[in-house]
């Protein structure tokens, strides 16, 4: 169903009311948070008692914040599996009430290639279409008098994964295609390109195809919602084909882009080349497969406000008791303060109980709840959306070794960005003990390992598209050390820093080796 500008006035009536209710809905939640979030703990409480998770933990409808935090350890992805593999298998209220028909693939972990995040209709009405919706309504009233939204097309690139089954009775793929599988069908008359294309699972087939379906529309295109990684070659491949000097060039009416999944900060300059105009607006929001958390909500601000009435619990476990393993002292909202770093903890409509998600915020307002993302528990690098773990990389190391003969005595891996008319790598900068008598074959065996651990590398992997091979730097004897003397961290417990997310301690290693 294609809409046109006389169904769109048509429709305004309604359209209208669907603006006006999120907002109000989300200005509420802005002036007077903590009632929702002690009326989502008691939903999931009682939903939770019907459940075989909440009959071993003793949930009751009743149950208080204390009580639920003594009687329900905090979990990483690893410690819930055992439950999670029971919904897989097709059991019935195992974590949520009734059979989970639904899982969103996620990046790899210490014990599996891919996570699986269940994704019962609670978690998707409450949760992931809610806030799209009010992500949606704030936009159009931040924007009232300068927005052409309503009457084009936003681009949804979709997951790079096909819909797959788990045996007859669920399904799975990346959260953006299960997303896009779900939406209502009201929603889809604002998106572009068609469905069929946007779920495609092999780039080589989706990327020309996108691209043709774009470009016939492209006096509709306003705007684009997506990770900037496969944006970058989306838009790198519309560029190519119409040679044009820049992406308003080919979208004229091209206004906003939603983003979120890798920090933007690097891509700030290329998407400047890309979008070259003030007028330009970028939002950010922070969701992943276990939920939709937050978005910005202020037109000059990068502060994203938290969510707190879409069915999610919120807790917040100090660094510093991460660190030490003090899981008992997690928070609830009312008691955190600016300024401090949280590991996030979530309880959910898709049946994650105290739930370590790894993500680590910071507070910049409690009036209201406004974050900025700042890290992860653990190391990790995730500059492209490929969620790339220390235990993924010193795996992948152990590989290459075996394959080649080599040893290694260190090694640090960091980002090079997307440029425009570049791809993305990542760099390995490796002191080797033992050198590989080929440097290329352990490049090549390092790159296999870890496509065939991590989904979500394997994927921005996927015909050289938005990743490309690992570019391997050796370095001297002796390199690693003099940086960690030149820092004041040799000896004793301190190690070199695995993964970045930039590039700063690798320009500092490649420097102290030119100089050996």
């Amino acid at each position: 169903m294609e809409k046109s500008f006389n169904s769109f006035a048509e429709m305004w009536g309604l359209l209208h009311a669907l603006v006006r209710r999120p907002y109000r809905r989300l200005a509420a939640m802005r002036e007077n948070p903590l009632p929702f979030q002690q009326k989502w703990l008691a939903y999931l409480l009682r939903q939770g008692s019907k459940t075989h998770f909440g009959r071993a933990h003793r949930l009751t409808p009743t149950l208080s914040y204390e009580a639920f935090r003594t009687q329900v350890p905090v979990r990483s992805y690893e410690d819930l599996y055992p439950w999670i593999e029971q919904a897989l298998q097709g059991e019935r209220d195992v974590l949520w009430p009734g059979f989970v028909r639904w899982f969103a693939r996620s990046s790899g972990t210490t014990n599996d290639r891919s996570k699986f995040i269940p994704l019962p209709p609670q978690s998707l009405r409450y949760n992931h279409f809610q806030a799209a919706k009010e992500l949606f309504a704030t936009y159009l009233t931040l924007y009232r008098h300068d927005t052409h939204l309503l009457a084009g097309k936003i681009i949804s690139i979709g997951g790079s994964h096909q819909i797959s089954h788990v045996g007859p009775h669920a399904r799975y793929g990346d959260l953006s295609a299960v997303l896009l599988a779900q939406m209502p069908a009201f929603y889809r008359l604002f998106r572009a390109p068609e469905l069929k294309i946007a779920l495609l699972p092999r780039w080589e087939e989706k990327l020309p195809r996108m691209a043709e379906a774009l470009l016939r529309q492209r006096k509709a295109i306003v705007g684009l919602a997506g990770v900037p990684t496969w944006t970058a070659v989306l838009f790198e491949e519309l560029l190519r084909r119409t040679r044009a000097a820049h992406l308003l060039e080919v979208f004229p009416r091209f206004e906003v882009f939603f983003h979120g999944a890798v920090s933007f900060t690097p891509y700030e300059s290329l998407f400047q080349r890309y979008l070259p105009s003030p007028r330009v607006r970028y939002l950010e929001i922070y969701n992943a497969s276990e939920g939709f958390f937050a978005f910005q909500d202020q037109p000059d601000q990068k502060d994203l406000l938290l969510l707190v009435d879409h069915g999610v619990f919120y807790e917040f476990l100090p660094l510093s008791s991460f660190e030490r393993g003090a899981f008992e002292e997690t928070l609830p909202l009312e008691a955190v303060r600016v300024g401090e770093t949280y590991a996030l903890v979530i309880t959910t409509t898709g049946g994650l109980w105290r739930y370590l998600i790894g993500d680590t915020i910071r507070f910049v307002s409690t009036r209201p709840y406004r974050l900025r993302i700042v890290g992860r528990t653990r190391h990790y690098i995730n500059a492209f959306g490929e969620e790339v773990m220390v235990e993924n990389a010193e795996a992948a190391i152990r590989a290459a070794c075996e394959a080649s003969g080599a040893s290694v005595r260190d090694f640090t891996v960091a980002p090079v960005y997307l440029e425009q008319g570049r791809r993305g790598a990542h760099q390995w900068v490796i002191e080797f003990i033992t050198p590989p008598s080929d440097l290329a074959h352990f490049a090549e065996a390092l790159d296999r390992e870890l496509r065939r651990l991590n989904s979500d590398y394997d994927a921005k992997r996927e015909g050289d598209l938005a990743l490309g091979p690992p570019q391997v730097v050796t370095v001297p004897t002796g390199t690693f050390d003099r940086w960690l003397a030149q820092r004041g961290r040799l000896g004793g417990q301190n190690k070199v820093p695995r993964l970045s997310n930039d590039r700063t301690y690798v320009e500092e290693i490649l420097a102290l080796a030119t100089l050996a």
